[in-house]
């Protein structure tokens, strides 16, 4: 594990150092869900790909609430280690340890025994309902791994740590890739074997950075140490990660309120092909969350340093250079729709044009929302997530 202090150096070119391999990580964690729908999509069909689009906008309302925790958790760490608060900062590491394994745990029951319901209640069809919930519910139950996952990860980067969690990713992607390809194509385990493939990768990824803070090897300001949970941190990082809540909740209940109306007019093509779109518009909004993760643990040092000036610098700075990547990256997607719709269903036709059409058209958006994304880091990272 590489820690570095990024208090020293020129702000910009570290924040370009270490946002880079953010953006790969961001979308290496994409590929999970991508490369099950691809292979799902191709290995059993349109109805099974469907099922796994009815599954993943619940499943994602758990998998942001765990970030929103972790992210702002790796914001308080980040900010003790710019002000040298060096046993603030290791009590504030374990606390968000332990209390990752109580929420997680709990989101993992929850979201087990609730997958029938919820599913139900979203008017899944009969068809695909069964394997709605298989795929939801073995997905939740990897939910502990995730949340280990991203909170080693947060913490690694805002020390400036980019490489490992980088690498653990690398590895659990390539895994999942051979997974879900024997599981679903040789073994035939249908949605099943996609996500215990998901899951498996996960747990490969979360422990390699877990396990280095448990070695003895690890020589590094970093530590576990005795801590007690506190009430008034949790809060306080809940409500610094609120504006990423925001988001990720609204644009999840958006895309459950989307499949209830495609599966309406539109049937199980309708609910396939807004997955793929999903699939496919993550590849490009992960690089603007990449970079704004990347970011963030720079003004976090910066901030608890006091050092205002450096963090003008490079506010106006990140603007730019997402304001052009925002225009090169539109215009990628909507080249390029009908290529990456293809990756998915390219074996039916009539759902490729309806795919097609649908991403050239949410590709627009591609425009502005990078702002949003920043912003929300951006204030997250000041300790001020309620602006």
């Amino acid at each position: 594990m590489n820690i570095v202090d990024m208090t020293r150096g020129k702000p910009a070119k570290l924040m370009l150092k270490f946002a880079l391999p953010v953006v790969l990580t961001n979308l290496g964690q994409q590929l999970y869900m991508i490369v099950d729908a691809a292979i799902v999509g191709r290995g059993v069909g349109v109805d099974a790909l469907a099922a796994v689009g009815c599954t993943d906008w619940t499943y994602w309302i758990i998998l942001w609430s765990v970030q929103v925790m972790t992210q702002g958790f790796a914001t308080f760490v980040s900010r003790y280690f710019g002000r040298r608060d060096y046993q603030k900062m290791n009590q504030t590491i374990t606390m968000s340890f332990l209390l990752s394994l109580i929420i997680g745990a709990a989101f993992t029951l929850a979201g087990m025994g609730l997958a029938r319901p919820v599913l139900a209640a979203m008017d899944t069809p009969a068809n695909i309902l069964d394997d709605a919930v298989v795929y939801l519910s073995t997905m939740a139950a990897g939910t502990l791994v995730v949340t280990g996952y991203n909170l080693a990860g947060s913490i690694l980067r805002a020390f400036g740590d980019v490489k490992s969690p980088l690498w653990a990713m690398i590895i659990a992607a390539l895994l999942n890739i051979a997974l879900d390809l024997v599981f679903v194509m040789v073994f035939k385990w249908g949605v099943f074997g996609a996500a215990l493939a998901t899951g498996l990768s996960q747990t490969v990824g979360a422990g390699m950075p877990l396990l280095w803070f448990l070695s003895r090897s690890n020589n590094s300001a970093l530590h576990f140490t005795r801590t007690r949970i506190e009430l008034g941190a949790i809060l306080k990082a809940s409500a610094n990660g609120s504006s990423e809540m925001m988001s990720s909740v609204s644009a999840s209940i958006t895309g459950i309120l989307y499949n209830l109306q495609l599966m309406k007019y539109a049937g199980e093509d309708g609910v396939g092909a807004c997955g793929v779109v999903m699939y496919a518009a993550f590849i490009f909004l992960g690089i603007f969350v990449g970079y704004s993760t990347g970011s963030a643990p720079v003004m976090g040092y910066h901030y608890g340093a006091q050092n205002h000036a450096e963090i003008k610098n490079v506010l106006k700075k990140s603007l730019t250079l997402l304001a052009a990547s925002a225009v090169v990256l539109t215009a990628l997607a909507m080249l390029f729709a009908r290529t990456l719709s293809k990756l998915f269903i390219g074996y039916d036709a009539n759902l490729l044009e309806m795919t097609t059409h649908a991403f050239t058209i949410c590709s627009i958006p591609f425009l502005f929302m990078w702002f949003n994304i920043y912003t929300s880091s951006f204030f997250t990272a000041l300790n001020d997530g309620m602006v």
